[in-house]
């Protein structure tokens, strides 16, 4: 080992730690302080609200009134199924379409496989622009059709080339045994390497369900605003301030800052609670597939 290492290799001094312990903790508070901000003046009562110019950090009297009008039925209570059901449907079909096609082009000696992930890659560097997608949507018919939200983005191409490079890792030996085995294609992919591939399947699952869960701007372009799902009506009511409440009584009792960011912190949550579970696979999923690739 030589003596003369870089000093970014030598043990830290315990300034050193001390220090990177509060840019740590300072970071942290950076992140974090804007989320516990939404969340305390969701919870804040309205005269608090108001008292204290719209924004509360530490709450000193509590209503969940806000989340109770949200939740108790109306528009906000619509779009947030909606947008589940989006969600859900989405991200199982995203899934479903990613498996099939990252198999086929994980096998060697597949006919015209070459070519055909050549014209994928190529869409990734050249992605269709806004107006050619928009008459394509309008043609097959799918405006004012939940479908538009799902079909046009339903294999996103950084997710196959993971998943690709993922299967791709699975041991040939497994596949050729199974194969003299009798098992068919489709029998290999759901018996040997999808079991084997849960880490990567997992977190392009949460890439498509975040992805999904977001979408805005292409249900604001195909779909009529009755059919819009809650962050498009979270958008609309943000950056216009319309009307939330679908009663004038509501709106008088709860301040529209809390009625505001009550709608985020709903809108945040489901992906805030499904994210713990599917971060622990992020390393060997993501990472194993990508460095493949």
């Amino acid at each position: 080992m030589s003596a003369h290492r870089p000093a970014w290799m030598g043990k830290p001094s315990p300034l050193v730690k001390a220090a990177k312990a509060v840019a740590l903790v300072i970071v942290v508070a950076l992140v974090l302080f804007p989320f516990w901000t939404i969340v305390a003046t969701s919870i804040a009562s309205p005269e608090e609200v108001i008292d204290n110019g719209g924004w509360v950090v530490i709450p000193t009297s509590f209503s969940f009134k806000a989340y109770e009008d949200i939740i108790s039925g109306g528009i906000i209570t619509d779009a947030l199924l909606r947008s589940v059901g989006i969600t859900v449907v989405g991200t199982l079909l995203s899934l479903v379409a990613t498996v099939f096609l990252a198999y086929a082009l994980s096998r060697p000696g597949v006919v015209g496989g070459k070519p055909i992930l050549l014209l994928i890659l190529f869409t990734f560097l050249f992605p269709p622009a806004m107006i050619p997608s928009y008459l394509v949507v309008q043609e097959l018919g799918l405006k004012e059709n939940y479908l538009s939200l799902i079909l046009p983005v339903l294999v996103n191409v950084f997710n196959l080339v993971v998943m690709r490079g993922f299967f791709q890792s699975v041991p040939g030996e497994l596949i050729e045994a199974a194969r003299l085995d009798g098992a068919g294609d489709f029998r290999i992919l759901t018996r040997v390497v999808m079991p084997l591939s849960k880490a990567v399947i997992a977190v392009v699952g949460l890439f498509y369900a975040v992805a999904y869960w977001n979408s805005f701007f292409t249900a604001i372009l195909y779909l009529d605003s009755d059919q819009w799902p809650v962050q498009a009506i979270l958008r609309q009511y943000v950056t216009q301030n319309t009307a939330i409440s679908d009663t004038a009584e509501s709106t008088v009792q709860n301040s529209p800052q809390s009625t505001k960011m009550a709608v985020v912190v709903l809108a945040t949550l489901p992906i805030v609670i499904v994210y713990p579970f599917v971060q622990r696979f992020f390393a060997k999923g993501v990472l194993t597939g990508a460095i493949k690739s």
